[in-house]
């Protein structure tokens, strides 16, 4: 231990667990006995660490625990089954000393973690269990927070998550990359639980933070590993032209305090040109790649708003095209709401609102929806309705920000309209 003590852990953890679990996994072949162990390391770390302080090699620590959890378990296995299944099965290694752990090939981490996220994209699972069980093992999430995204009680992601593992154990699934042959079919897969781990980062969907850099920047990690695997593929290279564009934002989306600051009002000279840079080139790159798909469109879009110098000067009429081939493409109704505020920047907020009646029941409950109706009423001029549909968004949201942002919004209205 270096004694410097460290009062609040949980960044490193969560850092550190899909890459302990990549290498735990990696060596026993065992995924769901390599999560419990490595869950049982990391509460020995969040209890251990900020008494004694942070060790001189904290990823080393986490995987020398954990290992010794595994090899704990088959011992307890054996015993109690009094055969050598268990063992025979987990082919756990003795536990590894940290001079083994630093010598451990450069690269190998990006290679777990993109393994791992083959691994919990399996084609035994459902997209609706691959997906919490990604953001569960590669993203870091607690059950608790994906439970908060999907909008299901806990426990019930919890079953679901355990019932995934069991799923992928029962497959016989290893912990390798697929061949060339196997590839395409989890790359749809794997691209969108890459997209939904960046969209959670980016916007948290609950919670006192309006981002979690740390999210998206492990879904922009992956997805540069996934782009080298397959560089030719236009989807891949359209998700991570996506992910760059939308992140250049980042640094002028809140404010002092941590403030929710809208696209419209945004301070661009913060915005990041080099990463704007990059994001262009790729969405040229993947739109010459073969047939468009829907991420190459939604990275369409977002360059569009990065490339304009201001938000008056935003090529609303490109959008609402891009955004009207989005829709026949994906039939999302999330898009639908996007192309129904392009199109009140183009032809008026009349027009919007009209666009939006179709989505009462597709979005039923999305505090967006609201949140869109109330903008389109404030810009057609009727502040109460516009008030009322931005009090009805706050009390939907679960991310305390935009709860605050929304109700801000409506105090000023009705400030403005004297009530």
């Amino acid at each position: 231990m270096t004694g410097r003590p460290t009062e609040h852990p949980e960044d490193l953890l969560r850092e550190l667990a899909p890459q302990v679990l990549g290498v735990v996994a990696r060596r026993s072949g065992d995924f769901d006995a390599s999560e419990d162990a490595v869950q049982e390391a990391l509460l020995a770390a969040a209890t251990h660490w900020p008494a004694e302080g942070l060790p001189d090699n904290p990823r080393g620590w986490l995987i020398q625990t954990a290992s010794r959890r595994l090899v704990d378990h088959v011992r307890r296995e054996q015993a109690r089954r009094r055969r050598e299944t268990a063992a025979a099965l987990l082919s756990p290694p003795t536990s590894p000393h940290l001079g083994d752990i630093h010598d451990e090939p450069p690269g190998a981490g990006d290679d777990d973690s993109l393994a791992l996220l083959f691994l919990c994209c399996h084609p035994a699972l459902t997209h609706a269990s691959a997906i919490p069980l990604t953001l569960r093992a590669v993203g870091g999430l607690s059950t608790a927070e994906i439970a908060r995204a999907f909008l299901v009680p806990e426990a019930t992601m919890a079953q679901r998550i355990s019932r995934a593992k069991q799923r992928v154990k029962a497959a016989g699934a290893r912990f390798e990359m697929p061949d060339a042959a196997e590839r395409p079919a989890r790359l749809r897969a794997v691209g969108h639980v890459l997209y939904l781990m960046f969209s959670e980062g980016y916007a948290s969907s609950g919670g006192p933070e309006l981002q979690r850099v740390e999210l998206a920047a492990e879904a922009i990690r992956l997805a540069r590993e996934l782009r080298r695997l397959v560089p030719d593929d236009g989807e891949v290279a359209g998700l991570l032209a996506l992910m760059i564009l939308t992140d250049a934002r980042r640094p002028a989306r809140t404010g002092p305090v941590g403030e929710l600051v809208p696209l419209a009002e945004q301070d661009r000279s913060l915005w990041d040109a080099g990463m704007i840079r990059e994001g262009v080139a790729l969405v040229v790159e993947a739109l010459s790649l073969g047939a468009v798909g829907e991420y190459q469109l939604q990275a369409a879009v977002a360059a569009v708003h990065d490339e304009a110098p201001t938000a008056a000067e935003t090529d609303w009429p490109q959008i609402l095209t891009l955004y009207g081939l989005l829709e026949r493409m994906s039939g999302n109704p999330v898009v639908s709401l996007n192309r129904a505020v392009a199109a009140a920047m183009v032809h008026g907020p009349r027009a919007g609102l009209a666009m939006l009646e179709p989505l009462d029941g597709p979005l039923a409950g999305n505090h967006r929806l609201d949140a869109v109706r109330g903008h389109l009423h404030e810009m057609l001029g009727d502040l109460p309705a516009a008030a009322a549909h931005y009090r009805a968004a706050a009390a939907r949201t679960t991310s305390l920000p935009e709860r605050h942002y929304l109700t801000t919004q409506a105090a000023r209205l009705n400030a403005a309209t004297g009530g």
